[in-house]
């Protein structure tokens, strides 16, 4: 699988998503960004969103620059109204590939899941997944693109419920409140109770910790 890539759909300096990097590629574009390549726990997921040009959901923007509350009304406006699909590669395929070419599997994953097939994919970042069709990296395009920031919305809904869901089994990490990240409480389960069967181990604080507990003897 391979399309036609560009990459001059960059611009180091965005002032707000809007449509025009939709309008300028012409026909049917879906845009495509990730979630989780930081935390030290649970999968990458990435979405891919054709909005509906007559009917863009209000407020779209940067996931990160939005309110919980905000990014789950937005979840439910835009998959009621949009053309979407996901995407994900498990912990096991991060540790094997390594977080980059996860990432990049989660995104080509989300557009093939698509119910109809893109003319053309906006995809954020300066990395390109390997796509069925012609498609532009748009460097910080969840800030520069609906598109985009409608599948940095949903993506990050997504994957967040999924830790809560897992916090539930693993209450001590406190993944319904960082998602996997290193923070305090989560990095203070680890040196108590070890790593669980969600936790990366190719990353380096988790490796760390595994290889201190083989070196142990009893």
């Amino acid at each position: 699988m391979s399309g036609n890539r560009q990459k001059d759909l960059f611009k180091p300096e965005p002032t707000g998503p809007d449509f025009s990097l939709e309008l300028q590629a012409g026909g049917i574009v879906c845009g495509v960004d990730e979630v989780g390549r930081g935390p030290l726990a649970g999968p990458v997921v990435a979405a891919a969103v054709i909005l509906d040009p007559d009917n863009i959901p209000d407020g779209l923007n940067d996931s990160k620059k939005l309110s919980a509350r905000k990014r789950e009304r937005l979840y439910e406006e835009i998959t009621a109204s949009c053309c979407f699909a996901f995407g994900e590669a498990s912990v096991e395929e991060i540790d094997e590939l390594n977080i980059l070419r996860a990432s990049l599997l989660a995104m080509q994953r989300a557009v093939l899941n698509l119910p109809r097939k893109p003319d053309h994919a906006l995809v954020d970042g300066n990395q390109m997944p390997d796509l069925i069709c012609p498609a532009s990296c748009v460097i910080k395009g969840d800030a520069r693109s609906f598109s985009i920031a409608a599948a940095s919305i949903i993506a990050k809904v997504k994957r967040d419920f999924f830790m809560k869901k897992l916090a539930e089994n693993y209450p001590e990490y406190g993944w319904e409140r960082n998602a996997g990240y290193g923070t305090r409480q989560h990095m203070d389960a680890l040196e108590l109770v070890g790593a669980s069967p969600f936790h990366r181990k190719s990353f380096a604080p988790i490796r760390d910790l595994m290889t201190q507990e083989s070196d142990i003897t009893y």
